[in-house]
């Protein structure tokens, strides 16, 4: 529920009754309040007053209440933090440095009242409630108590703290108090419905845990731990990181809290949770107090080395500084700056000033161990102690980067009193003025401090996010120091934010980053497989599938090839798949070439031998006119076979399974007719027989003409339809794309084949029938032996072709060519030509008309 502001009155009544007296009403004089006020630790009278409260001591000491006498005033306790002490006297120096300036608040003397929170909340509320209410232990009105009384101060600095911040941040609001906080960097007290006064010098975590997960990827870790106080600050801060990493897609394999006064067995376990970690990357979102009891836990027994990742909080604290097991550090600082004349300030004390104060005086006997005069225990202070000798964080000016977050706040709310209370000659100090005009007015500041600052606030109250990036490297002597190595800036464009200036010492002295994974990345060629119930960050690396590819590393999917191309063998890119076919300079296709040469010689060769001896009486019995026809069809069914050698193109596709049909089917009607003329031939010599006068030389001529003509028709159709076209296969083969000739229509390539048989197989029948015809003159059982291959062949093609792969398909086809050309012109040219060549004595028409015995060839 939203509280407004107007509710302030009411919350100072509230106040002044509870601790009224009974008799308040009896005596409407005066009210007394019961609790005794809380001390400052520093103050300064002055025209106005302006509030500040640090976390300088870690404890509130607690004691057990009895419910029946008044609660003991709260007291802080623990060791002291020297620089919170110096955070303290900045404002200090910044109140006096603005009471000596005559351009800023002339004339007006600003006074100061400096609380202790001790971190603790009900320590914040009560402090808070006594700046919004007053001090004094009578609250004097005539008539009643409940009058509202203003502030005791007009805006207030700090706190350090997230957690006190916010307690003070809801309780301001009511009254309008403003308060800039120079360290409070919760996301959560930018929500203006909330919080309407607070405003910070420091930037919000938002934009730290946004820069420490860009950090943490830029690096290349996506396999992290994370330990965070169980506090606003470190609950917000972690929440906002843990979101900012998973969008960056890295993967944290624990998260743990702790927070000081919480159980020591918490504390041993989230250092041994540390310890077993198989993350060597640890993002520290811890305050100052939980950082210092990790780290001493674990140096009692030092987990493997790790490279520490720090908030802003403690990785510019130069008392973590001792622990070197956190060297390599690196980590957000906001900017460090001068501060013309503050380190003589914090070095001008003395005893005697000292003594006035009993902050100082607790720091001084903490410093020198020793005791000051007038109090008791210890060894007593000599006056001899150098504080410029001291090397503390209280002497510490090297950096002063929250420091002059301070210096910032305070001049803050300097410039809006300002602006409220001056015109441009003179301020009126009497002037009455309500807390919400101040807070409008430091709404709109603008200024630069005079180390060269920007100031200024958007409408969340927040300053532009800018910040050093911290990385603990080593000195020469050993020690460890704090050295600016990149910066980051919120309000350049997404990718330009981040810069490195110079190298990173890292853990263990490194110049190579190290590495943090749950897994090793993938190689190109792979793709990640998530492991069941882990982390994305935690997977296995599977080879891409047959056909795939990832060019990425961690690629999560692989891609597939187009469809002409294959992977190589890392799998990490494609190729284009080699093309084969039956190329001439291939030893396959040289073969065959030589064969389809050497048959085709032969029959030049057969051609030239019936052409010398053609008027021989075998070769004008055998049909010398049909018998040069077959040789020269013979000749071209053996060239042909070349058409197929080579990359198929459209004219070579459409002409070698044409000129393959028409030449063999030529080829096929001549044998058909010289086995038509031998039938004929014999049954000529029956008495009464005239068939030869039909069967003559003009009707074999025409039947030639006429079976090839058919086939011709065939073929044409074929091309006219869907002729046979180059074709890219690559179904047979993944890997490789077979260039082969396709069919274009299957049905005219069965038509074309099957003509072939047709005549082939009316030939085998007729020539079978006439192989017992008078041996001499009788060539059928040759053009029977003949056919018997021809078949024998094409028929043991027609598997061999379907099941050859690639360029084989074509060598089959060539080899079915040659291998039935062959077989025709062995079986019935080589008996002729031996008898010719070989045999002159049998080449008389005596012998042909069985005259004299014959002997089987």
């Amino acid at each position: 529920m939203q509280i407004t502001s107007s509710l302030g009155p009411f919350v100072s009544v509230l106040w002044m009754t509870v601790f009224c007296p009974a008799g308040c009403k009896a005596n409407p004089v005066s009210c007394r309040l019961w609790a005794e006020p809380q001390m400052t630790v520093l103050s300064m009278d002055g025209d106005f007053v302006i509030g500040g409260i640090f976390s300088i001591h870690y404890y509130v000491r607690s004691e057990q209440t009895t419910f029946t006498t008044m609660p003991a005033l709260p007291q802080c306790a623990g060791s002291m933090d020297f620089r919170e002490l110096r955070f303290a006297r900045a404002m200090e120096f910044t109140v006096q440095e603005i009471n000596n300036r005559t351009d800023l608040l002339p004339g007006v003397i600003l006074g100061y009242k400096i609380h202790d929170s001790c971190v603790a909340v009900p320590m914040a509320i009560k402090v808070a409630l006594q700046f919004a209410n007053g001090m004094d232990l009578f609250f004097k009105e005539t008539n009643s108590c409940s009058k509202y009384a203003a502030p005791t101060v007009l805006a207030v600095v700090g706190d350090s703290a997230t957690t006190p911040s916010i307690s003070f941040a809801r309780i301001f609001g009511l009254f309008g108090i403003p308060q800039v906080s120079h360290y409070a960097t919760c996301a959560c007290l930018s929500d203006k419905s909330q919080f309407p006064t607070f405003f910070r010098t420091v930037p919000s975590d938002e934009h730290q845990a946004t820069a420490l997960a860009r950090m943490v990827k830029y690096f290349g870790w996506t396999w992290i731990g994370a330990v965070r106080s169980d506090t606003d600050y470190g609950n917000y801060g972690m929440t906002a990181f843990l979101k900012a990493a998973q969008e960056e897609g890295i993967c944290v394999e624990y998260s743990e809290a702790y927070y000081r006064t919480q159980p020591r067995s918490k504390l041993e376990r989230v250092a041994n949770i540390i310890r077993r970690s198989t993350a060597r990357v640890i993002v520290a979102f811890l305050a100052s107090g939980d950082m210092k009891f990790l780290l001493e836990e674990l140096v009692q027994q030092p987990p493997p080395p790790l490279q520490w990742i720090g908030s802003e909080t403690w990785i510019t604290d130069p008392d973590f500084l001792r622990f070197n097991m956190c060297a390599g550090a690196v980590g957000f600082g906001v900017p460090r700056s001068v501060i013309p004349g503050f380190r003589e300030f914090l070095l001008d004390l003395c005893p005697a000033q000292v003594l006035k104060s009993p902050l100082l005086t607790e720091f001084w006997e903490s410093s020198f161990s020793c005791s000051l005069k007038g109090r008791t225990g210890g060894r007593e202070c000599d006056g001899n102690e150098d504080i410029r000798a001291l090397q503390n964080p209280y002497t510490d000016t090297s950096q002063l980067r929250i420091t002059n977050m301070v210096y910032k706040a305070t001049y803050a709310i300097a410039h809006a009193l300002h602006s409220v209370i001056c015109n441009v000659t003179q301020c009126d100090k009497t002037i009455k003025f309500t807390p919400w005009e101040l807070l409008d007015q430091l709404r709109t500041v603008n200024f630069s401090t005079s180390n060269g600052f920007q100031v200024n606030f958007d409408s969340k109250g927040n300053p532009a996010a800018v910040y050093e990036l911290i990385n603990w490297q080593f000195k020469k002597d050993g020690a460890l120091k704090m050295v600016t190595v990149g910066h980051y800036d919120s309000s350049k464009l997404r990718g330009q934010e981040f810069r490195m200036s110079s190298a990173v010492s890292w853990v263990g002295g490194q110049t190579e980053v190290p590495v943090s994974v749950c897994s090793e990345s993938c190689p190109p060629g792979t793709r990640k497989a998530v492991q069941k119930g882990r982390p994305v960050c935690c997977y296995d690396c599977i080879p891409c599938a047959e056909g795939e590819i990832s060019n990425n590393t961690d690629s999560l999917d692989c891609i597939h090839c187009p469809p002409e191309f294959w992977p190589n063998t890392k799998q990490d890119s494609c190729f284009p798949k080699p093309v084969e076919f039956l190329s001439w300079d291939d030893t396959l296709a040289i073969i065959l070439t030589v064969f389809s040469i050497t048959g085709a010689f032969m029959t030049v060769c057969v051609t030239a031998v019936f052409y010398k001896h053609r008027m021989s009486p075998i070769v004008r019995a055998n049909n010398s006119e049909l018998s040069f026809l077959l040789l020269f069809s013979l000749t071209l069914c053996f060239l042909c076979s070349l058409t197929f050698i080579g990359q198929p193109s459209e004219w070579s596709c459409m002409l070698r399974h044409t000129a393959f049909g028409i030449t063999f089917v030529l080829c096929i009607s001549c044998v058909l007719g010289k086995t038509i003329v031998v039938l004929m031939a014999f049954r000529a010599t029956l008495p009464g027989s005239n068939v030869m006068k039909w069967f003559g030389p003009p009707q074999q001529r025409l039947s030639v003409l006429a079976f090839s003509l058919i086939q011709v028709i065939i073929c044409v159709l074929w091309l006219i339809i869907s002729p046979p076209f180059p074709y890219k296969n690559m179904n047979y083969y993944k890997e490789k794309i077979i260039l082969e000739c396709g069919l274009g229509s299957a049905v005219g390539f069965c038509a074309v084949l099957g003509y072939i048989g047709l005549l082939a197989i009316l030939c085998f029948i007729l020539a079978f029938l006439a192989r017992k015809l008078p041996d001499n003159f009788n060539e059928a059982k040759f053009i029977t032996f003949s056919m018997l291959i021809f078949c024998a062949v094409w028929i043991t093609f027609i598997p061999a072709y379907v099941s050859s792969p690639g360029k084989f398909t074509v060598a089959v086809e060539i080899f079915a060519i040659l291998a039935s050309s062959f077989g025709l012109i062995i079986c019935i040219f080589a008996p002729k030509c031996f008898v010719i060549v070989f045999k002159p004595d049998q080449n008389t028409k005596k012998h042909l008309m069985g005259k004299v015995p014959s002997k089987a060839l």
